[in-house]
């Protein structure tokens, strides 16, 4: 991340003292030890999914206005988006350096895919979510692209990395979509449930008029009229705080959050039914306890 640039010295060196919990290294480790031995394509693997995942973070903050990252200020918010693309756009070709100059053109490839399929996802939700029409197929088909695929590609990389053999590589392929998507639904359920220092939901999905699981599922099961209400509350809610009120209670009244909550514990244990085939291993243990984690965890 280092360069002859002042600014973007500054600005990478504010990046890596408010890096993240690097979940998505740490999967591609796991996923290497217990396919073989962690090897310098492994790291190169590592680096690069860390490097890229960041550069779309400061995009996704520039995209969606936020003024807060991590708990900190965001780049934009710092340094203006304009800078915040620019930064994003240095870190995304950093990672692909990485890959080009050590000639792992099989992991460049896998991650190269997961950032189209991210970036056709976030498209696709923005585009419905304008509309108000999304369907619970079309929330995991959007959730898919957004989350579940990088997730997977570390999985991937991790096993690629090392060597592994193809049905190997299939099976961390099918636990990391499925612990991605577990993930998502997760982060969609917290929009919903009282967190913070206030106690209270965020809802900051409902004020960006996006339709998650917990909402497509309490909107399917009411009637014509209390949904055309709910909807008339989502438009409001950027504006209105008790419409945001409104439309938690309504979604956990309608039963959104315990179906949303249902179907996360589902995905979690097809991941964990994906490890099966492997020999017992600490890295085997540490991947069900992440799929474990994912579920349970506060934030």
């Amino acid at each position: 991340m280092s360069s002859k640039v002042p600014l973007l010295s500054t600005i990478t060196n504010y990046i890596y003292r408010r890096k993240g919990k690097q979940v998505r290294p740490l999967l591609v480790f796991l996923s290497a030890g217990m396919n073989g031995s962690i090897g310098e394509s492994t790291f190169v693997a590592a680096g690069m999914i860390e490097l890229l995942h960041t550069a779309t973070l400061i995009h996704d903050d520039v995209v969606d206005e936020a003024n807060e990252r991590r708990g900190s200020f965001s780049i934009n918010a710092l340094w203006r988006s304009k800078i915040a693309v620019l930064v994003g756009d240095f870190l995304l070709s950093k990672g692909l350096l990485l890959a080009i100059e050590t000639n792992e053109f099989e992991l460049l490839r896998n991650m190269s895919n997961a950032v189209k399929e991210m970036s056709e996802g976030e498209l696709l939700q923005i585009e419905r979510s304008r509309k108000m029409n999304i369907d619970e197929e079309t929330y995991f088909d959007i959730i898919h692209k957004k989350t579940a695929t990088l997730i997977a590609s570390c999985l991937v990389n991790g096993a690629v990395s090392v060597g592994a053999e193809q049905a190997n590589v299939e099976r961390m392929y099918e636990f990391g979509v499925n612990l991605g998507l577990a993930f998502q639904i997760k982060d969609d359920i917290f929009d919903y449930q009282a967190k913070g220092a206030l106690g209270k939901p965020t809802g900051n999905d409902i004020k960006e008029n996006k339709l998650t699981l917990p909402l497509i599922h309490a909107l399917s099961n009411a009637d014509r009229s209390t949904r055309k209400a709910i909807l008339s509350k989502l438009r409001k809610s950027k504006r209105s705080q008790k419409a945001v009120e409104e439309v938690i209670q309504f979604a956990n009244e309608y039963g959104g959050i315990d179906y949303a909550t249902q179907k996360m514990n589902e995905y979690k244990d097809k991941a964990i039914a994906a490890l099966e085939s492997f020999p017992e291993s600490i890295y085997r243990d540490a991947l069900v306890d992440m799929a474990n984690f994912v579920v349970n965890r506060k934030k």
